[in-house]
């Protein structure tokens, strides 16, 4: 990458070439990005992880030869091999995604975080992003969260917004900043988790 971006860009490592433990069963090669549903053990609700190749993410559509953006596999549980979304240098940072609400368990309030991580070094991070849920009724809950501040090198969470399930319809999230004109580096977004609050 081009040093005049102020940053240099890693590859996510990916464990497709490293050869697993003779008692590990072996890799998938091949990635899934069906959303991953589950049933809470404590609370016996419904929740629910959308990887990011189930988010629209500007500029990544076409990502491999644009500069942009790349897919990188990541390894999840089981063994399966899953697609996250790598942001190697944009101004115009914006995911959106919506899911809904049927699936999920009546009456229970719901927290909406992105999965993501921020690779060292990360650079383009001053301007805090915004972060809004869109609840099925049209009533906005918004905020803004300073990357600068989150630990890198590691998965992390970023709160968009909770909820209760009252009736059915679509929740909208979205992350983005595009108005503080600064070229961005370094993050990786997993995904969206939907679960029930503790």
């Amino acid at each position: 990458m081009g040093a005049g971006w102020g940053c240099t860009q890693q590859r996510l490592e990916t464990p497709v070439e490293a050869k697993p433990p003779e008692t590990a069963p072996p890799l998938k090669e091949e990635s899934t990005n069906s959303p991953e549903d589950w049933v809470d053990k404590k609370s016996n609700n419904n929740c629910f992880f959308l990887y990011a190749k189930n988010l629209k993410i500007t500029w990544a559509d076409s990502a491999g030869d644009n500069g942009y953006w790349r897919w990188s596999k990541i390894e999840e549980t089981s063994n399966t091999m899953v697609d996250a979304a790598e942001l190697l240098h944009v101004c115009w940072l914006e995911v959106h995604g919506k899911f809904e609400t049927r699936q999920l368990s009546p009456g229970t309030t719901y927290e909406v975080a992105f999965v993501i991580m921020l690779k060292d070094p990360a650079c383009g991070w001053e301007v805090p992003v915004n972060v809004r849920l869109v609840l099925p009724d049209g009533n906005k809950q918004e905020r803004k969260e300073n990357l600068m501040k989150r630990p890198r090198g590691e998965w992390i969470e970023i709160p968009v917004g909770e909820f209760v399930v009252e009736e059915a319809g679509y929740i909208e999230f979205s992350m983005y900043e595009y108005e503080g004109g600064k070229w961005k580096g370094g993050l990786v977004i997993k995904g969206v988790a939907i679960r029930p609050k503790n």
